[in-house]
């Protein structure tokens, strides 16, 4: 479960970074080597998130889905200086619980 924590993790981070990357060349202004880098990680992210050891797709991104949200509102609030507020961090809550149905539920 580590290391799937640690991929979920890792794909968060590229996705969310290389669209923070392309939002910043395009709606910002920065270079366009940032838009470059920001194409490149968002194709590692797709890359990293086939290194999951579940045998579905679907509940691989279904439970990346509720990770994904968590570590937007942290980004937000980390990289953005967005402080999230209490609807915000229940929203949060919901997907991680989400996430334990999906990973942990009883399967036959």
């Amino acid at each position: 479960m580590i290391q799937a924590i640690v991929l979920f993790l890792l794909a968060g981070v590229a996705e969310i970074g290389g669209g923070y990357l392309i939002w910043q060349w395009l709606r910002e202004g920065k270079p366009l080597l940032w838009g470059i880098f920001g194409a490149v990680t968002l194709a590692l992210y797709g890359v990293i998130a086939t290194f999951q050891s579940f045998p579905s797709f679907g509940r691989v991104y279904a439970a990346y889905g509720g990770v994904f949200v968590i570590l937007s509102v942290l980004w937000g609030w980390g990289i953005d200086k967005k402080t999230p507020d209490l609807y915000d961090w229940v929203g949060a809550g919901i997907c991680l619980v989400g996430v334990g149905v999906i990973l942990l539920g009883p399967r036959q």
